[in-house]
């Protein structure tokens, strides 16, 4: 996991989303034009939480997210999703 010098603010999750699909289940290799948005990734950074509402989720987990959800950003060539923690949906 990345160490990212970036601090997210109030109740916001800083999430490196996992890598798309290459290849189906039968070995077919989708395009990067077909691949889907992954909704799931690794929490980079966490920020504070609100007041009388601390986040729940910490450094590390892997979670489910909106297939929508947060807002793309590149850090270092890297790309990364800002979001809500209200925009998680599970940690698995």
């Amino acid at each position: 996991m990345a160490n990212v010098k970036i601090k997210p603010l109030a109740d916001r999750v800083l999430v490196q989303p996992a890598a798309a699909e290459e290849k189906t289940s039968s070995g077919i290799i989708i395009p990067d034009t077909a691949k889907e948005k992954p909704q799931k990734g690794s929490v980079v950074a966490v920020g504070p939480g609100k007041k009388d509402e601390p986040t729940t989720v910490k450094k590390g987990d892997q979670v489910l997210y909106g297939k929508y959800s947060g807002t793309e950003i590149n850090i270092d060539g890297t790309d990364y999703l800002i979001m809500r923690e209200s925009d998680i949906l599970a940690i698995v």
